[in-house]
């Protein structure tokens, strides 16, 4: 797949769009449906969604000025992060399934290595 810098804003805007949503569904429809606990543990999804949303708008902005290896992998480490870190505390909020507490951590660290690439890929500028 060729990744261009309107490819990484139009998966900021997706994670954008979802991550209002989250937001919105978790105060809204399941206020009532969840614990307290469950319903932290959704927006804190939402909330780090959030997060890897402005991580790709940079991840785009970058792009457009100096795309590269760096660039693309700090792309999908912020996509497949966020993914993985929103949507395993979606599906442990909503079902209880315990064990997707320890593939939480999987995302969060995706994300953080979206981060630093993106630092890498400026600073080798």
């Amino acid at each position: 797949m060729t990744f261009s810098r309107d490819i990484w804003l139009a998966a900021a805007c997706v994670f954008g769009a979802v991550t209002v949503a989250a937001g919105a569904f978790g105060a809204h429809a399941l206020e009532a449906r969840l614990d307290d606990r469950d319903l932290e543990i959704w927006h804190t999804g939402a909330r780090y969604l959030g997060f890897a949303t402005v991580g790709l708008l940079a991840v785009s902005w970058r792009h457009g000025h100096s795309p590269g290896g760096l660039v693309r992998a700090a792309g999908v480490a912020q996509l497949a992060g966020g993914v993985i870190f929103a949507g395993s505390l979606w599906t442990l909020a909503l079902t209880g399934i315990g064990w997707l507490g320890a593939i939480t951590p999987i995302g969060g660290v995706g994300m953080i290595m979206g981060w630093v690439l993106l630092a890498v890929a400026a600073l080798k500028r």
